[in-house]
């Protein structure tokens, strides 16, 4: 899940991620950072991680933030 503090700074919490494990591989966060729990980028950062990215250099942020809601009928919730 990410969350834009009121400063600007783009939380990233890895924790809440709805494609964690599968997508970390390929994910700018573990690429520099190893697999986090939480992360937190100021607006510097992000232009500087996307400037990486656009370049080729590192891949994309990958997180995807699950959204909460009640389980269907019969399906079972993980945690």
């Amino acid at each position: 899940m990410s969350e834009r503090a009121e400063d600007g700074t783009l939380i990233i919490d890895c924790d809440r991620c709805e494609v964690r494990p599968t997508a970390c591989a390929d994910c700018v966060v573990s690429v520099l950072l190893g697999p986090p729990g939480l992360v937190e980028w100021d607006a510097d950062e992000r232009r500087a991680v996307t400037a990486l990215a656009d370049a080729g250099m590192v891949p994309r942020l990958r997180l995807v933030s699950r959204t909460e809601r009640k389980p269907e009928e019969g399906e079972r919730r993980a945690g």
